[in-house]
């Protein structure tokens, strides 16, 4: 660090600035420029112009080469509400001697801003000059800047410097200490210095409660408050919003109701911040009418306050509350069409997502952030909107918008689940930084599609790149290997991952390897992996195995899977459908009956199919046998016609698929035909140029009989059609696909 900072100072200071100026007035004392008229005017400064021709003035004079009035300048630069840290620094370069108060003024400026590493390189260049020693007042901000660089190993060394000095007992700076260790995720270092402190005030328990309650700790952090009142500690505002924090983590509204009763029976100290404290608490434990009793006595409300009605009602699905705050706010900034386009795409809601966003662009109110193009394209992700996605990335292109990790991730995430997997590769290399995300996410785009041995080339790639990966990377590595009927490496991968990189297997990696397995037709390996796991089994563990034995049509081990599925997730319709389809190929229609009558009974229903297909930037949507679209007329023309061209080269339906008891030939037939998939790719023949691929989203998993139809309509019409189901894509080409799957 001390050698970075040399650049800017290439010669040491007493070569620079030599001892005597013949400009320079004699040195009296601090109180004879305090009262000095060019100091004095300083203080009264409104901008950084009128603080330059201040600082003109005092070169003039020789003022600006006394410590004190050096430091006077730094502190207004560097700190004042019209601050300029670049002017400062410069500044700070020119003075002789700089006093300590003016390498705290600089240090402090630094932690405080976008460029903490400035604020460790002055300590570390004040160390090296010897000058002058840190004092109390320099560690809490060396500390601060250190916390948000998370420079675990830096504060350690200084932590070792405090003790070793003379401030290894001063609360302030053991208060900034254990803020560092909790910010940097170390709570037991933390914890330790606390309880070592002799003495403790108010700030020492706040740090160490909000660590907790940050950390994820919520029980912790609540013992740490009822200790604090055995200790006779009086609670103050701060207390309390690190408490209400711990309760929203917890979800302890009971908790939380008191908090807030405790705040008004004691008479601490009321303000915005916490009253947007309990109004967030009481939204993420659920309790809206706690909410709006609170936000309707509040006498301020700001953006915050606002926001937070508008997330906790999109939360609980109530979609029409929160548009009416958003319409109602005072102020409608960023952060409030954040909230809405959010809620709307993590609720499954991807259109819904989009309209806001495309409203946002008419009117223009607040520009899009990072995370606007974030959430918007992870919706278009959802609907397979591709013309969308890729506006936003031009967008993001001619806004001069540098491509940080969470876009680059996001875009790779777009693209691959929208079929354009090279484009995704494009933005993957057009990137210098990439962290695991970056790298997980282009693993899963090439999983897929059905890239598999590419996946595990990136993988290594990733490894010589030195980047370690997560549970999440590996995830992505096996789906990879079970999309693309890779055995052996799934199971080299799986072993690797505790005994080589040290990631514990949970429950979805079991999952994929027995997806693998399942897939293979190695049922029994696959069986007694799920005996002889360590952990217990989950839904989806039994998921995979039943719909690998829906694909090799073991009825016996099915039934079994199917059992433990629903007891597990009783309103799993999805085990039911799988079952009832085994059935149906083995031609049981007593059992589909039984099914479909046991699925009544428990109120059940099968999720509707849904097919979205994007033309000029408009996303259709089709279900089973939909007549609502504007062009249906022509849609089903087109069916009539490829039901023609398939019957001319011998094509015969795959009756199997039909999940319901239908004994009449011809309706059995119709009820195929109809399926969203098969309306998709009409549409798509009809709408989409020929140029251009064929592009299908489908909610559910793409049943055996219409990828058939999907295969041999890419022959017969010489198009290109990509068909992405709940799990990956399946392209069709030339009469061809490239996945590894059967029906």
């Amino acid at each position: 660090m001390a050698t970075l900072y040399t650049q800017v100072l290439p010669l040491p200071r007493h070569q620079l600035f030599p001892k005597s100026n013949p400009n320079s007035i004699t040195v009296i004392n601090d109180r004879y420029f305090e009262n000095h008229p060019l100091i004095l005017l300083i203080d009264k400064c409104h901008s950084i112009k009128q603080l330059k021709q201040i600082h003109a003035r005092m070169l003039r004079i020789g003022l600006f080469f006394e410590p004190f009035s050096a430091s006077k300048l730094i502190e207004a630069s560097a700190l004042s509400n019209f601050s300029s840290l670049d002017y400062a620094h410069k500044v700070f370069d020119q003075i002789p001697q700089p006093n300590l108060f003016s390498w705290n003024a600089l240090i402090r400026a630094y932690s405080s801003g976008q460029e903490p590493i400035q604020s460790l390189l002055i300590f570390v260049n004040m160390l090296c000059e010897g000058r002058e020693f840190p004092s109390k007042f320099t560690y809490p901000f060396v500390f601060k800047a250190s916390a948000k660089m998370k420079a675990f190993g830096f504060g350690r060394g200084l932590h070792g410097m405090v003790v070793k000095g003379r401030v290894g007992l001063d609360i302030f700076v053991l208060n900034s200490l254990i803020h560092f260790y909790a910010d940097c995720g170390c709570l037991d270092a933390a914890y330790l210095v606390f309880e070592n402190m002799q003495t403790r005030d108010v700030v020492s328990w706040n740090t160490m409660i909000l660590g907790f309650a940050e950390g994820g700790y919520a029980d912790e952090a609540l013992k740490m408050f009822h200790r604090m009142g055995e200790e006779s500690v009086k609670p103050n505002d701060v207390t309390m919003m690190a408490l209400l924090s711990a309760c929203g983590k917890k979800l302890n509204l009971e908790f939380g109701r008191w908090v807030h009763a405790f705040i008004e029976r004691n008479g601490i100290r009321e303000s915005l911040i916490l009253d947007n404290a309990i109004l967030d608490m009481y939204m993420k434990c659920g309790s809206i009418e706690d909410a709006e009793r609170l936000f309707d006595k509040m006498g301020e409300k700001d953006t915050v306050s606002w926001t937070t009605m508008l997330v906790g009602y999109a939360r609980t699905g109530n979609f029409d509350a929160a548009r009416s705050v958003l319409n109602t706010m005072p102020s409608q900034d960023i952060a409030a069409w954040n909230a809405l386009i959010s809620a709307y795409e993590q609720s499954g809601k991807p259109k819904e997502a989009l309209a806001v966003f495309n409203e946002l662009q008419l009117i223009k109110k607040a520009k899009p952030d990072e995370v606007t193009l974030v959430c918007s394209l992870s919706a278009c992700a959802q609907l397979g909107a591709i013309d969308l996605g890729g506006w936003i990335h031009v967008y993001i292109k001619k806004q001069g918008i540098k491509l940080n990790c969470h876009l680059t991730t996001a875009l790779i995430d777009m693209y691959s689940k929208c079929g354009d997997v090279e484009k995704a590769l494009d933005v993957f290399h057009s990137v210098n930084v990439r962290d695991v995300f970056v790298w997980s996410a282009m693993i899963a785009g090439l999983a897929m599609h059905g890239r598999g041995k590419e996946a595990i080339s990136l993988f290594l790639n990733m490894q010589e790149h030195k980047v370690k990966p997560n549970s999440v990377t590996f995830t992505n590595l096996l789906c990879a290997c079970s999309h693309s009927g890779l055995v052996e490496e799934g199971r080299a991968i799986f072993k690797q991952m505790e005994d080589v990189y040290g990631i514990v297997p949970g429950v979805k990696h079991y999952a994929c390897l027995v997806d693998i397995l399942g897939r293979a037709g190695e049922l029994e390996e696959a069986e007694e992996l799920i005996n002889n796991m360590p952990v217990t089994p989950g839904p989806s563990v039994w998921g995979a195995l039943l719909g690998a034995c829906r694909l090799h049509g073991n009825l016996e081990l099915a039934e079994q899977a199917c059992n433990r599925l629903v007891e597990l997730e009783p309103e799993n319709h999805g085990a039911y459908v799988l079952l009832s389809n085994i059935y149906a190929r083995s031609g049981k229609w007593d059992e589909v009956s039984m099914l479909r009558k046991r699925m009544k009974e428990c109120g059940l229903k099968k999720e509707p199919g849904c097919s979205s297909i994007e033309v000029h930037s408009i996303v259709h949507e089709f279900l089973v046998g939909d007549n609502t679209h504007p062009l249906s007329q022509k849609i089903y023309e087109k069916l009539d016609e490829i039901a023609a061209r398939l019957k001319s080269v011998g094509y015969v339906s795959n009756k199997s698929q039909i999940l319901q008891l239908v004994e009449e030939e011809d309706m059995q037939e119709q009820a195929l035909n109809l399926h969203s998939e098969k309306l998709a790719m009409a549409f798509g023949l009809i709408s989409v140029a020929p140029s251009q691929p064929i592009r299908i989203m489908k909610n559910l998993r793409v049943c055996g009989d219409c990828h058939a139809v999907a295969k041999l309509l890419s022959k017969l019409y010489d198009r290109e059609i990509l068909l992405r189901d709940r799990y990956r894509f399946h392209h069709f080409k030339g009469g061809n696909c490239s996945c590894k799957d059967y029906w």
